[in-house]
């Protein structure tokens, strides 16, 4: 498959092709995305959905301004995957798949529900009641239960007096800082 996706760099413009390991991953600007993806089913024949799935493409400083989604699409015949990955910025939507996969559909809703991706058409909720607040698994959401009750498993690191003294005890992901709301008080009744 890997000749035949170079087509798909000539295609899409400003795509970039790469395969290694056996798989094939193309990188493709938004505006290209679904071109390449209507190109992955009808000239390649991917028509087979894996999975559409989304991860924080921020830089550090910059959480939640950027999300990289991916596609992974299979041949039946061959059982060939292409990969394919784009960036969504704040503000910019991401054209919806699901009309050439409705697999994607599920995958599609479960972006905008936790990571606050934002498609080109209306989609149902799917997990969360719709009173929720926020994204979920966006790195800049906040786990309250982590500041009303403290993590019940190990310790954190500097928390157990063996660590070195000079390192920076660092809060694990979701624990905001000490200005954030209630604290749990563990003898606040005595």
């Amino acid at each position: 498959m890997s000749a035949a996706s170079q087509d798909l760099a000539a295609r899409v413009p400003g795509a970039e092709v790469r395969t290694a390991f056996g798989q094939t991953t193309a990188h493709v600007p938004l505006d290209g995305w679904l071109a390449a993806a209507r190109h992955a089913r009808d000239d390649l024949g991917c028509t087979q959905f894996d999975w559409l799935g989304v991860e924080d493409a921020g830089r550090p400083g910059a959480v939640g301004a950027r999300h990289a989604v991916l596609l992974h699409v299979l041949h039946p015949g061959t059982r060939q995957g292409l990969l394919l990955r784009t960036e969504v910025e704040a503000g910019r939507q991401l054209p919806s798949v699901a009309g050439l996969w409705a697999g994607a559909a599920w995958h599609e809703r479960e972006a905008v529900e936790m990571f606050g991706v934002a498609l080109d058409h209306d989609v149902a909720h799917l997990l969360l009641p719709d009173s929720f607040a926020g994204h979920p698994l966006r790195k800049d959401f906040v786990l309250a239960s982590r500041v009303v009750r403290p993590w019940p498993g190990r310790l954190e690191p500097g928390e157990d007096g063996t660590s070195a003294p000079s390192r920076r005890r660092a809060a694990p992901p979701g624990v905001p800082d000490p200005s954030w709301g209630p604290r749990y008080e563990e003898n606040a009744d005595e």
